[in-house]
């Protein structure tokens, strides 16, 4: 894959779904929710944390996108899913999603992930999400959010 083939991928991810391009690429890291909202100049809670986990018992991708200000619960997380989770490794990140650590968009993945949305992202007019790699990242709404992704909203911290 070359350098910007995952912020390709999003770029006509988006476009497919009648989103224009409003991808934001920076010289600095957007990796993590404070490196994002420090480029951005948003609050941290106004960030989208991608986090890949998998099912305990069934291998499969779960995706939870959580307010960058709070921390994912993994047991309201199971409870919503209907079984254990664990966070996934690098590798299965990368095969499920196909996006790398700190740059997976909220959609746009190779395959459908299952997807949750924490209900404190709800609560602001403009999110930003990763793009595809870990410089780049996209503004959105919360009802956009949960067009593109199909998500369930829970209460995940």
């Amino acid at each position: 894959m070359g350098k910007s083939s995952g912020l390709d991928r999003l770029r006509e991810f988006l476009r497919r779904s009648g989103i224009e391009d409003r991808v934001v690429e920076f010289d600095r890291t957007t990796r993590t929710a404070d490196d994002a909202a420090a480029a951005i100049g948003c609050t941290v809670a106004q960030i989208v944390k991608s986090l890949v986990f998998r099912g305990a018992t069934t291998g499969r991708p779960l995706l939870a996108l959580v307010s960058g200000a709070n921390r994912a619960d993994e047991a309201r997380l199971a409870a919503s899913v209907g079984e254990p989770v664990e966070r996934a490794d690098a590798a299965f990140v990368r095969q499920q999603t196909g996006y790398a650590i700190g740059g997976v968009p909220p959609a746009g993945h190779v395959q459908p992930v299952r997807t949750f949305i924490d209900r404190d992202l709800l609560g602001h007019a403009e999110i930003w999400a990763a793009a595809g790699t870990p410089h780049a990242v996209f503004p959105l709404t919360p009802g956009e959010l949960q067009s593109l992704t199909g998500g369930t909203i829970v209460d995940l911290k």
